[in-house]
């Protein structure tokens, strides 16, 4: 199974640690495409926009199913998630905070869940991948 990751980079990287460990979840069911989104110190000076937009195009098209952590608002998540409901891929995204976008909880075909702790996203994890 081919995951693709999604989470704020240029909106706030103020929650890689967490992104690192739920790549590190996701790891146990798949190959996780963009294990690059939990990294502290990204190295996005090194390649142009055109380069990372159209290797994370790649990346959705090759993946099985999109995993987004969507507390940090992101113009970058929004559009993935966006382009992944045109390719008719399973969705499921994740926020800790009380309400999120309505375009992303309001959508039918995307799966929202709201958390707490990481252990909440183990759990979900586990339904989620026994389903696909």
């Amino acid at each position: 199974m081919k995951i693709y990751f999604s989470g704020s980079i240029r909106g706030g990287r103020e929650d890689a640690k967490l992104y690192a460990q739920i790549i590190e979840e996701l790891k146990q069911y798949g190959e996780v495409l963009t294990e690059h989104i939990g990294q502290m110190d990204l190295q996005e000076d090194e390649i142009t926009d055109i380069q990372i937009h159209d290797q994370d195009m790649a990346w959705l098209t090759a993946s099985d199913v999109i995993i987004a952590e969507v507390t940090v608002p992101s113009l970058g998540v929004g559009y993935e998630i966006g382009r992944g409901l045109e390719m008719k891929k399973p969705i499921y995204c994740f926020h800790r905070t009380e309400k999120t976008s309505a375009m992303i909880s309001g959508c039918e075909t995307i799966n929202t869940y709201k958390y707490t702790e990481l252990e909440e996203i183990k759990v979900l994890f586990e339904k989620i991948f026994k389903e696909l």
